[in-house]
């Protein structure tokens, strides 16, 4: 799905000391923030980070520590200010990336000269491991049209107290409401890379964990808190609390990791670029959380890539934003690729509703919602009941094969249409572990599981 029309140009950031109530990273040894914009080009340029150093000599300066603790050894500090000499650079900020062993800076490029020929002449530098332009990304929602808003209640008793439950017509299509008698998310803890998220809001009461920003002063437009708010609320907002709507994993909990900036005051267009998100994608990774949604997209980036492909191989699933033209993150190997399904939807892309999806804006407020940010959205919370459904961890091929199962010969129902159903993929996930508990029968190997699933254990209902 495109991208909203008229998005501003990306302006630059780096994270700093942020004083307000959400959690800072500290700048202990990294550098300033990166100033919001600059005439100059910028490049991120990565040096190998040993660890395990021994100790400097005395009288020498030390090595530099990261906010986590793990420390820019000075070799690497070295290797960095010897490369901006020569190459003529200014170095705009840093920062010590722990699951990658290296050491990532930001510089200005100075001297005038054409940045493809100094990121040439860096790849060909034996001190270098990586060096990239600063590249720029953005959120993919759509304001609400002018048109009628969807809002015809749908057939029954409602299952939920919500008073906005009624105009949540994108719930019945993913199959939440069936879904919810199985699995609500408890349990199950997601990474939301994003904007800021309103932490006050009602109906998210309890459902964010920590907040933490990487984003700088530059705070951006509006508190530059409305997308983040806006997924968050379709992910996880509560559920029968009597207040708006209710979220895909009601149960689950979110940390935020701030590494977007909103455009414009009255827009959900929002903002990041290489450095806030690598540094968002790292926290997220060093915080162990199974689950991780990046609604957001932009352009092919080595860097981010070797974060993602780093936290697959660990186990963790990334949920992504489709978007024609743009290769991260659903490019990235391991990725599972959310779209609307409104629209042609890519090979290997989930589909998911995109239009009109109502969800929570910042202030205690409620809007609709359009675009494949709010597909990845949507998808994510799915999973989320998934992964709370079953003691066993789901890698991101076994949950594609739940949402989006192989045709077969056999009669299709209305549940395994293109668009993810959560309620088929929790009964696929259960005759999975029937079968496998029957043909392993007394063993002791899945014993606990499949005294779960004998016991259909529900997640908190």
């Amino acid at each position: 799905m495109r991208a909203c029309a008229g998005l501003l140009s990306i302006a630059l950031a780096c994270a700093a000391g942020v004083p307000d109530a959400r959690s800072a990273e500290p700048a202990a040894g990294a550098s300033a923030a990166v100033p919001a914009s600059s005439a100059l080009p910028r490049i991120v340029v990565a040096f190998a980070n040993e660890p395990g150093n021994a100790p400097g000599p005395a009288g020498s300066t030390g090595r530099r520590y990261g906010g986590d603790g793990y420390r820019v050894s000075q070799s690497a500090a070295q290797r960095a200010a010897r490369v901006a000499s020569e190459y003529a650079l200014r170095e705009v900020a840093s920062w010590p990336i722990r699951e990658l062993e290296m050491h990532c800076v930001v510089y200005e490029i100075v001297s005038g000269r054409p940045a493809a020929d100094v990121l040439a002449a860096l790849a060909r530098d034996p001190r270098v491991v990586l060096a990239e332009p600063l590249h720029e990304f953005h959120t993919l929602t759509a304001p609400p049209s002018g048109a009628s808003q969807p809002g015809a209640s749908q057939p029954g008793a409602s299952p939920y107290n919500d008073p906005l439950y009624d105009l949540q017509t994108s719930l019945p299509t993913l199959g939440v409401p069936d879904a919810h008698h199985r699995a609500r998310g408890a349990g199950v803890r997601i990474a939301l890379i994003d904007t800021a998220v309103d932490t006050h809001h009602p109906d998210l009461a309890g459902r964010i964990v920590r907040s933490r920003s990487f984003i700088g002063a530059n705070r951006g437009a509006g508190g530059s808190q409305r997308h983040g708010t806006a997924m968050a609320g379709i992910i996880a907002a509560v559920a029968n609390n009597n207040i708006g709507i209710v979220g895909i994993a009601p149960l689950a909990q979110l940390e935020v990791f701030e590494a977007c900036w909103q455009l414009e005051p009255d827009s959900d267009a929002a903002a990041c670029n290489t450095f806030t998100l690598a540094k968002a994608l790292a926290a997220a990774l060093e915080s162990g959380l199974p689950l991780v949604n990046l609604s957001v997209t932009g352009p092919s980036d080595p860097l981010l890539s070797a974060l993602i492909e780093t936290g697959s191989r660990r186990g963790v699933v990334f949920v992504g934003a489709v978007d024609a033209g743009s290769d991260f993150p659903a490019g990235v190997p391991g990725v599972i690729g959310a779209a609307g399904s409104e629209s042609a939807v890519p090979p290997g892309a989930l589909a998911a509703p995109a239009r009109h999806v109502l969800t929570l804006r910042p202030g205690g407020q409620y809007d609709f919602e359009s675009g494949s940010s709010v597909a990845a959205a949507e998808v994510t919370g799915v999973i989320a009941l998934l992964m709370s459904a079953t003691p066993v961890r789901l890698g991101s091929e076994a949950i594609v094969s739940l949402l989006k199962p192989a045709p077969t010969a056999a009669s299709v129902t209305a549940a395994d249409t293109e668009v993810v159903n959560a309620a088929a993929a929790l009964a696929r996930l259960d005759l999975g572990r029937r079968q496998a508990c029957s043909a392993v029968r007394g063993g002791a190997g899945v014993a606990a599981g499949c005294a779960a699933l004998a016991g259909r254990t529900l997640d908190g209902l």
